[in-house]
């Protein structure tokens, strides 16, 4: 299985080409630049600080009552705004009680540098009620902008401000904290669908490996070992049956373009096996190697997606028995009934190889079987392996049946059939 492990080793790395799936790109920036959205970061809230240069020109030209106090408080304002930017796009930051103590520190300055000087003070309530839309994006976001924007319009009041000017101050602290809410809400569930679907990707293309690993190991075991037996078997009987050698070559060539053929249709995934096509290939395959091969089948037609894993079935059992088991005889034996079928394949060879570990429970074999008992199993089957109960080895497989399923296909005509002995 050298050349054949090999032939695998060269064209696995080819796989998404072959399969149509671009490479992925492990750099987040190369991903960000093809999928463009708001960008998570503090940074994006730090220019509505603008919004504080009327309080910064009334200290600097000195129309503010001690200017020392609304200096600190704007310093301090500023930067635990600055801290609330960066700490609102780090979920385990924005959701800590630490967060919550620096909102209740802004409002506390806000609401003193608001009642102490008015004006243009005013403003740190939408910049107020923007930290809040960013941070709460819970039920606790509608009564806080609430109250937040009652308030704002309350202190303008105070002022005996013009009634508009009261509305505008409410409606932008509300329209600030909702809307600032609302855009990173939105952008975090574009963020998460976006990883959603890159994980999605990724998915589907390592099960796209796996099942393209899969057929190429079966397809090629198999012709690999039966082009190996029947070159053998034409060597014997060259010396004494030229006309039997040349037949044997025949075989060989055909078996040759037809795993072409199959290997290309197992890369576009159309690939769907026939039990009767296995079958007949499997009598031919055990007849070259010198084993006689009995084949027993009773039960109703199948549908074509049955036959197509007990067809995989078949084809690597034999295939290990003509490779490994030394076997005189195989028997492969189809049981199937309204609801469910078995296969059951038992030759009288040594068994189990001697470097294969013996478990108790079922066993199942090399990669091959397990990559066959994952199938059977995602179809609602299984399947055992391991010594049979008069010596040999023994490979069983069940899986369930619809008979709705069967008879449409009979109806249809599509379904291969195979025929009963």
């Amino acid at each position: 299985m050298n050349g054949e492990n090999e032939t695998v080793a060269r064209l696995l790395p080819k796989l998404p080409e072959l399969t149509g799936h671009k490479p992925e790109r492990s750099s987040p920036c190369e991903r960000d630049a093809d999928l463009p959205g708001p960008p998570a970061s503090g940074y994006t809230l730090l220019p509505w600080l603008l919004m504080g240069l009327g309080s910064f020109s009334n200290l600097v030209e000195g129309r503010t009552p001690n200017p020392w106090i609304g200096g600190a408080g704007l310093l301090a304002f500023n930067s635990l705004y600055i801290t609330i930017s960066f700490r609102a796009f780090v979920k385990e930051k924005r959701e800590s009680r630490t967060t919550l103590v620096i909102l209740a520190a802004m409002a506390a300055i806000t609401y003193g540098l608001a009642i102490a000087y008015g004006g243009t003070w005013l403003f740190f309530f939408p910049l107020l009620a923007l930290a809040c839309g960013a941070v709460l994006r819970d039920r606790r976001l509608g009564l806080t902008i609430m109250v937040l924007a009652a308030s704002a319009g309350a202190i303008s009041g105070m002022e005996a401000g013009e009634v508009w000017d009261n509305v505008t101050i409410a409606y932008g602290t509300f329209l600030s904290g909702m809307v600032t809410a609302a855009v990173l809400s939105l952008s975090q569930t574009v963020r998460e669908l976006r990883d959603t679907r890159q994980e999605l990707a990724r998915t589907a293309v390592e099960k796209e490996r796996l099942r393209f690993s899969r057929d190429l190991h079966d397809l090629l075991g198999h012709t690999l070992s039966v082009i190996v037996v029947k070159s053998e078997a034409a060597r014997r009987l060259a010396p004494r049956d030229l006309d039997a050698a040349l037949g044997q070559v025949a075989d060989i060539e055909s078996v040759g373009r037809q795993a072409l053929t199959e290997i290309r249709e197992a890369v576009t995934g159309y690939r769907e096996g026939s039990l009767g096509t296995e079958l007949d290939r499997a009598r031919s395959a055990l007849v070259a190697a010198e084993v006689e091969p009995v084949v027993r089948l009773s039960g109703p037609p199948l549908p074509s997606q049955v036959e197509a894993l007990l067809g995989w079935v078949v084809r690597e059992a034999v295939t290990n028995v003509v490779r490994h088991s030394g076997a005189a005889r195989c028997e492969i034996v189809v049981d199937g009934t309204p609801g469910r079928v078995r296969l059951k394949i038992t030759d009288d060879g040594r068994g189990v190889p001697s470097e294969q570990p013996v478990a108790p429970g079922p066993r199942i074999g090399g990669t091959g079987l397990k990559g066959l008992t994952e199938r059977l199993a995602a179809a609602g089957g299984s399947l055992e392996a391991g010594p049979g109960p008069r010596g040999g080895f023994q490979v069983t497989a069940e899986l369930p049946v619809d008979p709705l399923d069967a008879e449409l296909e009979a109806e249809l005509g599509t379904g291969r059939g195979v025929a009963r002995a």
